[in-house]
């Protein structure tokens, strides 16, 4: 592993390294490493960010009920689970850099041939197809990550990472902007082209972590054989309480993010807030840069405080904050409250990666991380449902102590599990 230069070591400048420096002692290997973590997790983020923003324009083109084109986010849901195991599964196997370049690469066949789809069915089956690349791309793209960089630094590098999700969508939002009112809806997935472009650079400038390259026996062992060291009496519980955990945190976050535009823009009659289009839209973006700040910071506060306490406090700060958030009906307090929410109602995600590398062995560390994160995704494809239910009966605000109930779940949860700060992967 890399250790930190004398002047990074000497008394006296870690601080200032800590908050102003560090970026100089970052290797070669670390920097490639999260750039292309980096680039898979933004490219998810823009894929999912344009396909909602898209599939109005699939409703009307395939004349299909909105509940039916909501079963279509649901599939992917699904779908994002399912790869996200599978490819974790097989980067214990291939190898992070190897298995993250598969898992881009099924991405943009699959996108590509979503632009082509002549029937709702053949759209249905190549958006789930794209849901086993793109879920991939987390668990391959963290667990190279946490492997390359060291512990003093993991915890900023995946919060980096995660914080390109909120570009991602932004990008997302700017090109659908501009290409919507100029092409048909089959354009969109055609920009899923560009990405094979990273497969290259990675071939090219990415290395396998060196932690990955000398274990011994994950190469030999079948995918059930890998499961099964998962579930080894030293590993059960941790295994069992970070998969809870990351169920609770994903449900809470897509139950909310999900209604989070409705519940600002309808009218009151029907749970809403009343913003008309151009204030919804920028409330929605001032939520985006708190996201950003809440995935970067936690990074920060991570290596510095421990991951158990940083997730705890941001997951607390959520449990408060989204009832309250659900309750005012200010525009004035929405906009105020709303980044708030977004700071601490998706920062804690950034601590998913370094909680989860640093609690299970190199053989098995990839699959750890892919089924207890991608699990949760799949668990969560219901949230936006019960929801929706909910709103029929008490209206959209009220509907959101249900999502501050599965925050303090996770919190308690959270509390469970050891303290990982500063652990050197072996």
């Amino acid at each position: 592993m890399n250790t930190l230069s004398e002047e990074a070591t000497a008394p006296g400048s870690v601080r200032k390294i800590f908050w102003f420096e560090w970026p100089r002692h970052v290797s070669r290997a670390e920097s490639r490493s999260l750039i292309a973590g980096s680039c898979g997790w933004m490219l998810e983020a823009f894929d999912i960010f344009l396909y909602t923003l898209v599939l109005a324009r699939l409703i009307r083109n395939f004349v299909i009920s909105a509940p039916t084109g909501g079963l279509l986010t649901s599939l992917m849901l699904i779908s994002y689970g399912i790869g996200g195991t599978l490819f974790g599964l097989i980067a214990d196997r291939i190898g992070r850099k190897r298995a993250l370049m598969a898992s881009i690469l099924v991405y943009v066949l699959a996108t590509t041939a979503s632009g082509f789809s002549g029937t709702l069915m053949q759209l249905a089956v190549f958006r789930f197809v794209v849901g086993l690349g793109m879920g991939g791309q987390w668990t391959c793209g963290a667990a190279l990550i946490a492997e390359t960089w060291r512990s003093e630094h993991r915890g900023k590098a995946l919060g980096l990472m995660q914080s390109t999700w909120a570009i991602g969508e932004i990008i997302a939002a700017i090109l659908a902007g501009f290409l919507l009112p100029r092409m048909n809806w089959h354009a969109a997935f055609f920009f899923g082209l560009i990405p094979a472009l990273l497969i290259l650079w990675m071939q090219s400038r990415v290395s396998e972590p060196l932690i990955w390259k000398s274990r011994v026996s994950a190469a030999h062992q079948s995918f059930a054989e890998s499961l099964r060291v998962l579930w080894r009496k030293d590993l059960r519980r941790n295994s069992v309480i970070v998969t809870a955990m990351n169920a609770c945190t994903m449900f809470g976050y897509w139950g909310l993010f999900t209604w989070i535009p409705a519940y600002l823009s309808l009218p009151a009659t029907k749970g809403g807030r009343g913003l008309d289009l151009t204030k919804t839209v920028s409330w929605i973006v001032v939520m985006g840069i708190g996201k950003w700040m809440g995935y970067t910071l936690f990074g920060f506060a991570a290596d510095a405080i421990g991951r158990r306490r940083s997730y705890v406090a941001y997951l607390l700060g959520a449990a408060a904050l989204v009832p309250l958030y659900g309750m005012v009906a200010s525009p004035g307090w929405l906009l105020v409250i709303g980044p708030l929410v977004a700071f601490f109602g998706t920062g804690y995600f950034s601590g998913f990666g370094a909680v989860t590398s640093e609690l299970f062995p190199t053989e098995i560390r990839a699959t750890a991380m892919g089924f207890s994160y991608n699990f949760g995704r799949g668990a969560s494809a219901i949230a936006p449902l019960i929801i929706g239910l909910l709103a029929r009966r008490f209206g959209l605000g009220p509907s959101f102590i249900v999502l501050a109930a599965a925050f303090l779940l996770a919190a308690l949860l959270a509390l469970a599990l050891p303290e990982t700060k500063g652990k050197r992967l072996e």
